[in-house]
């Protein structure tokens, strides 16, 4: 169950009190806007599974962990309101997350850029490989990781997240992303990071389920008004990513791939 390759799509696999939430998309593991209201939907079903007692969120190991936004529709949108329904994507993703009442692990076995980073920050334990490198290239681009940046602010603090976005040109290394809150264990080989993955999700599944819920209620308190926060902060992005600079930027590299 551990290692599932699929090639395009969201699958729920549930065993021993605990459900994975595997997605895979062609383009390195990237975020089609249906594809994120796929992986809403599988969070926000999975929360109402009171046999559920961890998730566990992972991608198709043969590609990245997660290469963000789709490049391909981000170059779709044609007005503000267009922008801000993409971006809501990853905001509802975000809260759908926060609002589960089980602890989420992530399975980070591979680069995670922009919004993949996010997913990883609205984690509440992400175990991960050596090989593992973030990149918030957001601002380069043109648009800013404002979606987002409350998930890694409250993960990694300011200085670490200033960090981050202000060298959108630069991978940091797993080692980099665990000392600054991002990762919370690296394991050097695929087979220790599944072991990991399974222990720790077995462990916490043979806990008090209202004991679990309400230790998370209390590590997400002060997120109550994320559902405004972070659809302003889609608005913003909506309308950043309509400027003739970030268009001509996203073409650019688009072409490059």
């Amino acid at each position: 169950m551990g290692n599932h390759d699929m090639s395009n799509g969201i699958v729920i696999l549930k065993s021993g009190g605990v459900a994975r939430i595997v997605f895979a998309h062609a383009k390195q593991n990237s975020f089609p806007a249906s594809q994120l209201k796929q992986l809403q939907n599988a969070f926000d079903e999975v929360a109402r599974d009171a046999t559920t007692h961890v998730i566990v969120l992972q991608s198709d190991p043969t590609k990245a962990f997660c290469a963000g936004a789709s490049f391909d529709e981000l170059l779709e949108i044609t007005t503000p309101k267009k922008g801000k329904d993409f971006f809501m994507g990853f905001a509802n993703v975000i809260n759908a997350m926060r609002r589960c009442p089980q602890p989420i692990i992530g399975r980070i076995h591979g680069k995670a850029v922009g919004g993949g980073v996010g997913l990883v920050a609205a984690c509440d334990y992400a175990i991960a490989l050596t090989d593992a490198q973030v990149k918030l290239s957001e601002i380069a681009i043109g648009i800013g990781p404002f979606v987002i940046a409350p998930a890694l602010l409250r993960k990694m603090g300011t200085a670490a997240v200033s960090e981050l976005s202000l060298t959108a040109n630069v991978w940091k290394p797993a080692d980099w992303a665990k000392a600054n809150g991002l990762f919370a264990e690296v394991h050097t080989s695929f087979d220790a990071l599944e072991e990991a993955v399974n222990r720790h999700a077995t462990r916490l599944a043979s806990y008090a389920p209202e004991a679990v819920a309400e230790l998370k209620k209390a590590l997400w308190e002060g997120t109550e008004d994320w559902d405004d926060k972070l659809a302003h902060n889609a608005a913003v992005s909506g309308r950043l990513v309509l400027s003739k600079r970030t268009q001509q930027t996203l073409i650019q590299l688009k072409n490059k791939k």
